[in-house]
């Protein structure tokens, strides 16, 4: 049998070469494209589980503020103060005993005798979101509530949620009232500091007499929250301030 011993072209060459892989080279190409979808559609269902899903936080939930608008970091303060005082879902109503009053025309005013700690045998006032006693609302109202009610004998103060909160608001940023700017420590992340400084007023924060369960979370509550408020502050309906 003859056989011709002329030599190949390239371009024979390259039509064998190419004669011999088609169904590999397909089969290839097919599963690229294949595992670039899967890819893509885990990504976009990962990306929408987070989205839809977020992780719960290890502490729960804590109630928003009533009022509106307000710096922040001042607001997340706040909230953290209610998480160790009056952690609950309707703080704004909360007695000392963990009774409720649904009277906020003005301060309850009613003395709950104390059964724990060192004040045992006295009686507490203390009331609403930040425990306010009758005393302190007095003083804190007289100098920052935004609505007194001024009647022939005395000045009602409104005890509901907003003016609470707006009360504790304006009370926490007067710096006359602190050995130091809370606002400006909050904003260089001394979250410790001002819990330090603001525990002999609220003795649950930490470094007072009243610690509970919370007391020793409350720095990374804070952190929780504020995360929380510096997003609701990117609402242009949330541009109000006190």
């Amino acid at each position: 049998m003859q056989t011709n011993n002329l030599p190949e072209t390239k371009e024979n060459k390259s039509r064998r070469l190419s004669s011999l892989f088609p169904s590999a080279l397909s089969k290839l190409g097919a599963a690229i494209i294949v595992t670039g979808v899967i890819i893509f559609a885990a990504v976009e269902l990962r990306q929408r589980g987070n989205h839809s899903h977020p992780q719960p936080s290890p502490f729960g939930d804590f109630p928003t503020l009533a009022m509106s608008g307000g710096d922040p970091y001042i607001r997340a303060l706040m909230r953290t103060i209610s998480a160790s005082e009056s952690n609950g879902n309707d703080p704004y109503v909360l007695l000392y005993s963990g009774d409720h009053t649904h009277d906020l025309g003005q301060h309850p005013d009613i003395c709950i005798p104390i059964q724990t700690e060192v004040n045992q045998g006295d009686c507490s006032t203390a009331a609403g979101r930040y425990q306010f006693l009758t005393s302190t609302w007095q003083e804190k109202a007289f100098l920052y509530h935004p609505n007194p009610n001024y009647q022939a004998k005395q000045v009602i103060y409104s005890f509901s949620p907003e003016y609470q909160d707006q009360v504790t608001y304006q009370w926490l940023k007067d710096e006359r009232m602190w050995s130091i700017d809370v606002l400006d420590r909050l904003r260089q992340g001394d979250t410790d500091e001002v819990l330090k400084h603001l525990s002999g007023t609220w003795t649950s924060l930490g470094f007072g007499i009243e610690n509970n369960s919370m007391t020793p979370y409350l720095a990374e509550i804070y952190e929780q929250i504020l995360a929380e408020e510096l997003q609701q502050a990117q609402s242009p309906a949330d541009h109000l301030h006190y």
